[in-house]
């Protein structure tokens, strides 16, 4: 336990940057880079399949609104799963979602080193890696209130992306482009969808929707979290979904034969060019390099919490993962490690790290929305006709259908991120002496 002269997380953050946090981390401008992938897929339907990833978020987020009342700690999924399931299984959740946060800026960085060496040859792509992860370092290590500042410029840039692409493709679709016209259900249906392929692409873009985590694992620097934390879980969930699908219908609008795409992961460029020339596909592409800071800081800030969280509670080092600078009130070593971990875009494939991230996700919104029935509707009676639907049957709902998906992941996934589930499962059983005593706990009043 922490003495009383030890430095502790600051509540600083009112709900608006709360809210900001999370947007910047799901980095809704990924959707123009994964349009040209996913609209395939999905036999064209793009915009519907988005609509199937957020209701079952939005389950989720319930969830997830209704444990951070009870547990309004830094640690989100791994706290929730902990004090309501059991601590062996907060460990191995806490170890799963940690795949998310410490592979997103590595994504990041990738992302952006790929971009800036199309653009400048000459220079090696691992310079621009190298200086994207020190960046980013620096301002996660200065302290919440300049990454979440920095966030919510970079934030607005994105909407702005948003807003200009839509007011090229209304001006192209009303001169006789695309689709040419405003309103079609092209996006929604297809005769011809095939339904294995439209299904695989929903755990990809849940994923797009982990900025209601996000938000979780800030509950120890946020005013009032019991009721800022949940508005803006709701808030990310739904102002996220809102630019998907708007985002998602123009892009299939202004160029509804998404079989013609030269080059499929660029393909959002082609539409760019074909509505809006050079001009915008450079705002784009200057506007997706912004994003990558976006998310990358906003990732770096929520892994280093959760490694703070387990290594306060020693269930990792606590003289590295649990300490915290006292003069930036930041876990600096965590965010060192988080930057090493990130280097490894200079090796790893992109392919490679979504398949981790993807199984983290699913794997621990699964046992959130387990957390909710275990603590409330057991733990705390609330057995009553609406208690059940609360607390039994909705949460039920959200279990049932991100296991699912789940389970649906490519076996890629399920091979590399079984892997890391293993080795974290061998690390749980010498912690514990074979399960013959649990991990060590965070008292609640610490935080």
């Amino acid at each position: 336990m922490n003495n009383s002269n030890s430095p502790t997380l600051k509540r600083s953050l009112p709900l608006k940057y709360v809210v900001f946090f999370g947007l910047a981390f799901m980095a809704p401008t990924t959707l123009f880079s994964t349009y040209g992938v996913a609209v395939h897929s999905t036999n064209g339907m793009i915009t519907t399949a988005y609509i199937v990833a957020f209701i079952v978020m939005l389950f989720t987020a319930y969830s997830y609104a209704q444990m951070v009342k009870a547990f309004p700690n830094a640690g989100a999924a791994y706290t929730f799963t902990q004090k309501s399931l059991s601590p062996h299984i907060g460990f191995l959740v806490g170890w799963t979602i940690i795949l998310d946060y410490m592979f997103s800026p590595m994504i990041s960085a990738l992302l952006l080193g790929i971009a800036m060496k199309a653009y400048f040859p000459v220079i090696p792509m691992y310079v621009w890696i190298i200086l994207f992860i020190v960046t980013v370092t620096i301002i996660n290590i200065l302290g919440i209130k300049v990454a979440a500042k920095l966030n919510m410029g970079l934030l607005f840039l994105q909407f702005g992306t948003l807003a200009l692409f839509i007011i090229f493709s209304i001006k192209g679709l009303l001169n006789g482009q695309g689709a040419g016209t405003l309103f079609s259900i092209l996006p929604f249906i297809d005769s011809n969808i095939n339904m294995p392929g439209f299904m695989s692409i929903i755990p990809i873009l849940c994923f797009s929707f982990l900025g209601f985590d996000a938000v979780t694992t800030l509950s120890e620097e946020t005013k009032d979290p019991r009721k800022s934390i949940p508005r803006a879980i709701y808030l990310v969930t739904i102002i996220g979904g809102l630019y998907y699908f708007i985002g998602s219908y123009f892009l299939q609008l202004v160029c509804p034969d998404y079989q013609s795409f030269k080059a499929p992961e660029a393909a959002y460029m082609e539409i760019a060019m074909y509505i809006g020339g050079n001009f915008l596909i450079s705002y784009m592409l200057a506007e997706g390099i912004m994003s990558s800071f976006s998310s990358a800081i906003a990732a770096g800030t929520s892994a280093s919490r959760i490694l703070f969280a387990m290594g306060r509670e020693r269930v990792l080092p606590a003289k590295i993962f649990g300490y915290l600078s006292p003069k930036y009130r930041t876990p600096v070593f965590n965010i060192l490690i988080i930057g090493g971990v990130a280097l490894s875009a200079l090796f790893l494939s992109l392919t490679t790290a979504v398949s981790l991230i993807n199984f983290g996700a699913l794997f621990a919104f699964t046992f959130v929305n387990l957390s909710v029935i275990a603590h409330y509707y057991f733990r705390k009676k609330q057995c009553s006709l609406m208690g059940t639907i609360r607390y039994l049957i909705i949460p039920l709902i959200g279990a049932s259908l991100t296991g699912f998906f789940w389970i649906k992941l490519d076996i890629y996934s399920l091979i590399l991120g079984g892997t890391w589930f293993a080795i974290g499962f061998v690390y749980l059983l010498t912690l514990t002496k074979m399960f013959r005593q649990p991990p060590p706990e965070l008292a609640i009043e610490q935080a």
